[in-house]
């Protein structure tokens, strides 16, 4: 096994105005502090260049778009001070997501637990198969949604998100997540997913950026303070994290 592929990785790809950026990690595509980093500066780059028109989001694999953060990880948290690090890592993926200029595809060919269900609220047009089933585990493992519950909770509305964050062992189904707003799009396969998602990024590929970039404005209007909320989010997690209860949660669910 290469070391990329045994730590994962984080792909960006440009043709034409389009900007795919891929990450990738052996375990369900968890993210690591590691790679939440290096997704943070692939979507800041491509936001700043000037030739992006349009950014896909997507992972590799079939099975599992995000398995949300690294159990590896949160077991080697230590202090609230590196908890408080780790979870910030989400704060300013999720942010960077928000404050890109450019409409943010996200491509979802499988399930979504935790983070990544974070990930896909924070994407502009969610693209999902019917496979793609979504669970917020976090109180199983006894933390909380707490960074990325703004931006699930601006998508689906409270009631969704408080049912989806409470009932942490249930996952709802990727209709469920569509009928709620977290998928704009479901499709029956993999190749109908992709050729849905290259209709739409060469769309807005030949769209006006200016008119993009102000609709994108428009549509995140309201969250601006969430520099601020979401690492205030991160402390907490990074809290809870530390305590027995959760320490125990996390080495029965990595043992699963």
């Amino acid at each position: 096994m290469t070391g990329e592929i045994k730590d994962g990785y984080v792909k960006v790809e440009r043709h034409q105005g389009v900007v795919t950026i891929e990450f990738f990690h052996p375990q369900s595509n968890s993210l690591p502090g590691r790679l939440l980093e290096e997704l943070t500066h692939a979507v800041h780059g491509a936001g700043n260049e000037k030739d992006t028109r349009v950014i896909i989001l997507r992972s590799a694999g079939e099975k599992a778009f995000c398995a949300g953060a690294s159990f590896d990880e949160l077991l080697a948290i230590e202090n609230a001070e590196q908890g408080l690090h780790f979870f910030s890592g989400f704060a300013h993926l999720i942010n960077a997501l928000r404050k890109c200029p450019q409409f943010i595809i996200a491509r979802i060919q499988g399930k979504c637990v935790g983070g990544g269900v974070g990930l896909a609220a924070a994407a502009d047009y969610a693209i999902a198969v019917e496979s793609a089933d979504v669970k917020l585990s976090e109180l199983a493992v006894g933390i909380g949604p707490f960074v990325v519950g703004p931006a699930v909770e601006r998508k689906i509305g409270l009631a969704a998100f408080s049912s989806l964050s409470i009932d942490a062992s249930m996952w709802r189904n990727a209709e469920w997540a569509r009928r709620r707003g977290l998928y704009a799009e479901l499709h029956s396969t993999l190749e109908g997913m992709d050729e849905s998602i290259h209709r739409l990024a060469g769309s807005l590929a030949h769209s006006n950026p200016e008119a993009m970039a102000a609709m994108k404005e428009a549509f995140w209007k309201g969250t601006e303070h969430w520099d601020r909320l979401l690492l205030e989010r991160a402390a907490i997690s990074g809290r809870l994290v530390l305590s027995e209860f959760s320490r125990d949660a996390i080495q029965k669910f990595r043992k699963k």
